[in-house]
């Protein structure tokens, strides 16, 4: 009944998955290591535009003190702590990458989790 059936060809040809996905490949080591990477780049990054967002809203209860010295204090300590978790922030990768090039002689290690495995 259904051997005179065609089955119909895919006109936009075929569909492969972006390359980053190509790493988790049924849940293995690899997979995790890809994972991992994409959650502490992410984190590095939110923290760092959180610290300016601070650092905007900080210059914005500084310019709106109107001389008020409590004020003032807070908003001037809220700037320093904004700018001192953008140094931490933007230090992240250069200790790492300072530490990879005195371990593995690539700045890049470990901003890019590998695992080797037998052969």
């Amino acid at each position: 009944m259904f051997s005179n059936m065609k089955i119909a060809q895919n006109p936009w040809g075929p569909v492969n998955p972006p390359d980053f996905l190509q790493a988790f490949d049924g849940g293995g080591v690899g997979g995790i290591a890809v994972l991992l990477n994409i959650i502490l780049r992410t984190l590095i990054v939110v923290a760092g535009i959180y610290a300016v967002i601070n650092l905007v809203i900080a210059g914005l209860a500084f310019i709106s003190a109107s001389g008020d010295p409590k004020r003032i204090s807070d908003a001037t300590a809220k700037i320093w702590q904004s700018l001192l978790g953008l140094l931490v922030a933007a230090g992240a990768f250069l200790i790492a990458a300072i530490i990879g090039e005195i371990l593995y002689g690539n700045p890049g290690a470990l901003l890019n989790i590998q695992y080797f495995t037998p052969q």
